[in-house]
């Protein structure tokens, strides 16, 4: 079912409300700033009705009668999203700064730009959000647009290159998402040790990796699993990154919907201190009886749905939970549980105290200009696109083109000239797309042809006819179709798993070439393929995401050289769909990852090239040993052996050696993206703590540091390791106890 039913949130209905300078003249102890948090909600609470806590359930918890004006949700995965194919701005969709996909984003192994990134959307937010000229009607009212709870970033992690929304994470490993969903966070929230300019709501919480049937399927896996893979990038965005709230996933796990699962607060709340909103997804809560059959009727279903830890409804709830109040399968306590939850958030937020004291209240007043049409913004989109392209291939150093060289240039694919924009994508205030950007970039003393395909054969009488040939492939983000279909198999979206990762336009990429060899693959795509032929026989290929307004600008500045690409990949690029395990199958032990699999990739995780060298030399670390509660400090010496600046992704690995438990073959436990110029040598420091080297241990409930001896790998990807080093590691004195 298409989530727009879900997603009335993007709307913080005011309708008569007013803010805090009007409230009664009565002081409520809640209007106290000063006071603490904690103690402001139990004022809130002891006096509000029934009604009202029923009410303060759905997506805007206010309180009119009090003068207490909460806020809505908003998408915002790659941007804030106020228009885009799924039309989030209600058919007067607002203008906003949109980046790469999050895969895209993730591919620029790069925190402090997705913080940038995130920046720019909570601004935005906070922006619509507060700028009077932004009201709608909605069912023949007035309303207010935006709001300032915002759906980012997605944690899911992707286990399997089938998912349909594979183009919403960041990758397959744990560690890396977390960083990145922890910068994300960071960056929607902002600096200010009192307030926060968005909160960052994460979604879906938890293992929530396949489409098809994803309304009642169950994600299977073990307690382990649970802690040191599936839940590690949403802990991390919460301790990290400061995210206090997510979405409940719509599937299972062991067999209990995600949206009642205790893990909701036996993690969440108890392990993590998780203090914010926990909301169920679109009608996820009725689907607990419709689906998943769990409950038999609605009443008890939100019963339990409160009782799991859920504080807001994405569906119509209001009827079941009078009727489990009326009859004491819940009571107001249960209510105010939760509740507490949604205005701890909202007071983070500072719309419950005195404008003066937000620092974030001046943004979109007194005739500010639109943010995404500023400079700065802008910058920002060019800047994460361009550090999240990989460069795949580059056989005789085709690229960089020197344009001073060519004199014809043909651009052909479905791909060249439009920039696709995705489910949860918002409306751009312009679009650069690859074809736009290489004229820019030649000007007017190159000739650049176009052909979409091959039709007539027009794209290899193009490529023929051209110096080079850049051909443009990939998938369509929304399959180029309505709600629930998706006609090539190896496209995917919302709600449709892929079935096929094999790119049925390499047909046209093979055409090209056979008119000529000087052939640049541009591999526009939400995911993963198995573009075998084209590894094979064609020189040079980049791969990119889609969404970015800049796109065409970022593609071109790494094609001609203006910007060395070191995106890196952040999943492991299949050969065959044949080497994927079954996809319901979230046991990652079983081939999934770069932790688990054993075949040999298309492109290892962690893979891409420049168009400079760089040597590693001298790993050492700060200490030979690391006990259970210390850290050390691993140092390498990089060196930039080409002839141009360019940057370079220094990953670091850990192998258990003696480990008593089953461990995967390598982790990745630190990365650092550093810029040297050419013949520059740098020393990249990165820590490394006992902690992360931690396995859960499941007869004592926790976290233990074991006595082994680990190997540290530094290198270029998972599976190109330039230099190891050993070192032995301190048990925690705990851990001989909890192994009796």
């Amino acid at each position: 079912m298409r989530l727009l039913v879900g997603y009335l949130g993007l709307l913080c209905v005011l309708l008569t409300m007013v803010g805090p300078a009007a409230i009664a003249a009565e002081k409520y102890p809640f209007q106290d700033p000063d006071r603490p948090i904690e103690e402001r909600i139990d004022n809130i609470l002891s006096l509000m009705t029934r009604d009202e806590k029923i009410a303060c359930l759905g997506r805007s918890p206010s309180v009119p009668r009090l003068g207490i004006v909460g806020c809505g949700h908003v998408e915002g995965l790659h941007g804030l999203a106020m228009g885009g194919p799924s039309n989030w701005g209600r058919n007067s969709p607002i203008t906003t700064t949109q980046f790469p996909q999050a895969i895209g984003m993730a591919e620029t192994w790069d925190p402090e730009v997705i913080r940038q990134a995130g920046a720019v959307e909570g601004y935005e937010a906070r922006y619509v959000f507060q700028n009077e000229h932004y009201y709608g009607d909605f069912r023949g009212r007035r309303v207010k647009k935006g709001g300032l709870v915002v759906r980012a970033p997605n944690a899911d992690l992707g286990r399997d290159i089938r998912w349909g929304r594979n183009e919403e994470c960041y990758g397959e490993d744990p560690y890396l998402c977390g960083t990145l969903a922890a910068a994300m966070s960071h960056g929607l929230q902002g600096d200010d040790p009192k307030y926060w300019q968005t909160a960052s709501l994460m979604k879906h919480f938890l293992a929530n990796s396949n489409e098809n049937g994803r309304e009642h399927t169950s994600s299977d896996f073990d307690e382990r699993l649970l802690q040191e893979y599936y839940s590690v990038p949403f802990r991390m965005g919460c301790l990290d990154g400061g995210s206090n709230c997510f979405m409940a996933s719509y599937n299972a796990y062991n067999g209990v919907p995600c949206t009642v699962q205790p893990i909701l607060r036996d993690v969440a709340l108890k392990q993590w201190g998780l203090r914010g909103i926990i909301c169920t997804d679109a009608n996820a809560f009725r689907q607990t009886v419709t689906d998943h059959k769990y409950y038999p009727d609605l009443k008890t279903a939100v019963a339990g749905t409160i009782k799991a830890g859920i504080s807001q409804f994405l569906d119509r709830y209001d009827e079941p939970l009078r009727e489990a109040l009326d009859d004491g399968s819940l009571t107001e306590q249960d209510l105010d549980d939760v509740l507490r939850r949604n205005f701890w958030v909202m007071i983070r937020l500072g719309l419950l105290d005195p404008p003066e004291q937000v620092p974030f209240n001046h943004i979109g007043r007194d005739g500010e200009t639109e943010p995404w049409n500023s400079p700065k913004h802008q910058s920002v989109a060019r800047l994460v696109a361009q550090k999240s392209i990989v460069l795949l291939k580059n056989d005789g150093k085709l690229l960089p083109i020197d344009k001073t060289k060519v004199k014809s240039i043909a651009v052909i694919g479905p791909s060249a000239a439009e920039v696709f924009l995705d489910w949860y994508s918002g409306t751009p205030p312009y679009a650069v797309s690859p074809l736009d950007g290489i004229r820019d970039k030649v000007g007017p003393g190159v000739h650049v042809t176009y052909a979409a395909d091959n039709t007539n054969e027009v794209a290899a009488t193009a490529a023929r006819l051209a110096d080079v040939a850049i051909v443009c492939v990939g998938n369509h983000p929304t399959c180029n179709a309505e709600w629930g279909k998706c006609p090539c198999e190896s496209d995917g979206k919302e709600g449709i798993d892929r079935r096929s990762i094999t790119l049925e336009q390499e047909e046209l990429v093979k055409a090209v070439y056979a008119a000529n060899k000087n052939t640049i693959v541009v591999l526009v795509s939400s995911f993963p393929f198995a573009i075998n032929w084209t590894q094979e026989n064609v020189p040079a290929i980049v791969h990119l995401a889609h969404n970015c307004q800049e796109t065409g600008h970022a593609l071109a500045d790494v094609l001609f050289g203006d910007v060395n690409p070191a995106g890196r990949l952040v999943q492991t690029w299949r050969r065959s769909i044949d080497d994927l395990p079954p996809m319901l199958d979230y046991d990652i032990r079983h081939g999934r990852t770069y932790m688990y699999f054993r075949g040999e990739p298309l492109y290892p995780f962690g893979y891409g090239l420049s168009y400079t060298t760089f040597d590693y030399s001298n790993l050492r670390t700060s200490a030979d040993t690391v006990a259970a509660d210390g850290r050390l400090t691993v140092s390498v010496d990089l060196k930039n052996t080409g002839e141009r600046a360019g940057e370079e992704v220094v990953e670091m690995y850990v192998k258990h050696v003696d480990s008593t438990v089953d461990r995967p073959q390598r982790e990745l436990k630190g990365f650092q993206r550093v810029s040297l110029a050419a013949g520059e040598t740098k020393t990249v420091e990165l820590p490394l703590s006992a902690t992360m080297l931690a396995y859960w241990d499941v007869n004592a409930g926790h976290f233990t540091v074991e006595a082994d001896k680990i190997d540290i790998l530094i290198g270029r990807s998972a599976a190109d390791i330039a230099l190891t080093k050993t070192i032995d590691v301190k048990p925690d004195p705990s851990a001989s106890e909890s192994a009796k």
